[in-house]
């Protein structure tokens, strides 16, 4: 052994292993990083009870010594002996929050079994016992063969008798646990969840409820129950509850076209304003009750904590297709918009994990996809129950967004398999307490969704409505000319081209005409529906008083609709997806792997839709 012993400072993150060490070495602290590797090294110098010297190295937090990061691969080759320019530890500390004990005694006893001099910290007592648990760090000591000290490292309590019990290690007085057998994962996940209970000696009736609901919360077929249901009553509530203030929205607007088309002659001007920005962009604006409910929903099951017992069930699931479970929080955040999903995959070490999360992020159905399905669900589904508060459109609604769930798993799979083929690993997830939420929070965040919502509909959709506006518009069909305005226009006759092309799935000139500007922002498609309508109707009085809705109902075969619908499942991305996949890809050729591998479905997943619903004759 070297004149001053190395002891590393290893755990779980959060475990408080930071504030420990700058409370046992205080200002006898140097930075830097390891040879070779961009990871910071913190280490400094502590006296132990008799004076002598130690060198503590605050190791990076890990889950276990299968490492999924940079940072985690050197906490392994250190305490292994691995790391260059870094010597064996001779001791551990091993830091565990004593409120979240079971899930950090797993990679205690980990790093027990390599048989190294150990002292276990058992921090943050003081939250523990502030939450109603109770624990026996005697009882604790005896499970895991090694001494155990109750500390508060941000009060710097139970820091002298961890400097005792660490002397003696060092000495030799404490004879190190012998080396054990390693075990697999779930062997040691039960014995670190036999310890922690036989370590309680008290909790209150709120931690035992806890305990209770997560029994269930997190049992892999009444937990996916649980999650199934509460996403089934989301997307009820997402049509029971928007129909008055979406009629609302609908009426101003209603009521803005009339007074604009008596105030204004006929021509451009009144074009523009009552087909480009009333009935477009407007068309799009009558959805944000809808957009609201959905968030409404995800914010309060993020707030009350049962978001990350989602994450952990989807886990389970994503492991069976080979995507980490690091790909969870990436792949959620894709339900609000694929590009700050694709952004969070950063967090995924693995080049091959995060490249097929990329890929398969965009079939998540972010909320530009709400539009598109409240508007063609609202037309073609009747607005009745198929059960006790079960609406038919609710249920629709539902299992699209299934859909779109199933089929990136099912990517997911193929990628695996072939082009991302590789090894996946697991992650651990620390589960947070219950809790009301906030109100205040709650209506901060819906109003930032509603904020980001306009914006994008005053700036993106109205852009893109504008430009089709234009295109719909000109040339002007010469005076007794009995060809339609959007057939004669430069956006109609692209349109009638391209549905050679997407025919075969159903889709005619109208749609074929929304897809081009939908590559903007999907919910550019409602809007440029309504516009093309708003302009075919012309001074026609009936047709002008009809909401899209009901002008779709009219000129569409339900086969059609349906096939809308299964296109928008896996519809090629906006340009801001595509753009930010280049930059996190650093090229091209992913961004068109994925634009390419989308259309192929989308257009697969149409075409089986329409003429398996017209076999049917629906």
């Amino acid at each position: 052994m070297n004149a001053t012993p190395l002891v590393a400072l290893v755990g779980n993150p959060n475990a408080g292993k930071s504030a420990l060490f700058n409370a046992l070495t205080g200002a006898r602290q140097k930075l830097g990083n390891y040879p070779g590797v961009t990871v910071e090294r913190k280490a400094g110098r502590l006296a132990l009870a008799d004076g002598r010297p130690v060198e503590l190295v605050d190791l990076p937090g890990t889950y276990s010594l299968s490492p999924g990061s940079p940072d985690e691969q050197v906490t392994r080759d250190v305490v292994l002996g691995r790391q260059a320019g870094e010597k064996r530890p001779d001791a551990l500390v091993i830091v565990v929050d004593a409120s979240n004990l079971d899930n950090h005694l797993r990679f205690a006893l980990e790093l027990i079994a390599l048989g190294l001099p150990t002292v276990v910290a058992l921090n943050m007592v003081d939250l523990a016992t502030r939450d109603g648990l109770e624990l026996d760090a005697a009882i604790l000591s005896r499970e895991l063969g090694v001494p155990v000290v109750s500390t508060v490292a941000v009060r710097k309590r139970g820091l002298d008798h961890l400097r005792e019990e660490l002397g003696a290690a060092l000495a030799g007085a404490q004879s190190a646990a012998p080396a054990q057998p390693a075990r697999d994962f779930d062997a040691t996940r039960s014995e670190a969840r036999r310890i922690a209970r036989a370590t309680v000696v008290r909790e209150t009736p709120s931690r035992r409820l806890t305990a209770a609901v997560d029994r269930v919360a997190l049992h892999p077929v009444a937990g996916l129950v649980l999650l199934l249901g509460l996403l089934f009553i989301m997307f009820q509530a997402v049509y029971a509850w928007s129909e008055a203030p979406i009629a609302m929205i609908e009426g101003l607007a209603d009521s803005a076209a009339a007074a604009t088309r008596d105030a204004l002659p006929d021509g451009i001007l009144r074009s523009f304003l009552v087909d480009g920005v009333i009935n477009g962009v407007g068309s799009v604006v009558a959805f944000l009750p809808q957009i609201l409910i959905l968030f409404f929903f995800i914010l309060m099951l993020e707030a009350t904590g049962y978001m990350v017992r989602a994450a952990f069930l989807m886990d389970s699931l994503m492991a069976k297709v080979g995507l980490s479970g690091r790909a969870f929080i990436p792949l959620l955040s894709s339900f609000a918009c694929a590009v700050p999903g694709i952004m969070a995959t950063r967090t995924i070490a693995d080049p091959r994990d995060r490249l097929t999360t990329i890929l398969i992020a965009p079939l998540m159905t972010c909320s530009a996809r709400l539009p598109v399905y409240a508007l063609i669900i609202g037309a073609f589904i009747p607005a009745r129950d198929i059960g006790y508060g079960i609406g038919l459109q609710g249920f629709v609604l539902f299992c699209l967004y299934l859909a779109g769930i199933v089929g990136a798993m099912l990517v997911a799979l193929v990628l695996r398999l072939t082009v991302t083929k590789g090894a996946s690993g697991g992650f651990l997830m620390e589960m947070p307490k219950y809790q009301w939420p906030r109100p205040q929070d709650i209506v901060l965040g819906l109003w930032q969704r509603a904020v980001i919502f306009l914006k994008r509909a005053g700036t993106i959709i109205f852009a893109s409505t504008m430009i089709l506006w234009l295109l719909l518009s000109f040339p002007r069909v010469p005076d007794g000319d009995a060809t339609s305005q959007v057939d004669h226009s430069i956006a109609g006759r692209i349109a009638n081209g391209l549905q050679v092309v997407l025919a075969p799935v159903g889709f005619n000139r109208d749609i074929s005409l929304a897809l081009i500007p939908a590559m903007a922002a999907r919910e550019v498609s409602v809007s440029a529906l309504a516009t093309v309508y708003s302009i075919d109707a012309g001074d026609d009085e009936a047709a002008m008083t009809q909401s899209l809705g009901d002008r779709l109902k009219r000129q569409w075969p339900f086969p059609t609709a349906l096939a809308f619908l299964a296109w928008f499942i896996f519809a090629p991305q906006c340009i801001s997806t595509i753009a930010v996949t280049r930059r996190e890809t650093n090229g091209w050729k992913w961004p068109l792997f994925m634009v390419g591998y989308l259309f192929a479905l989308a257009y697969v997943a149409a075409g089986v839709t329409y003429w398996t619903a017209t076999a049917a004759g629906l």
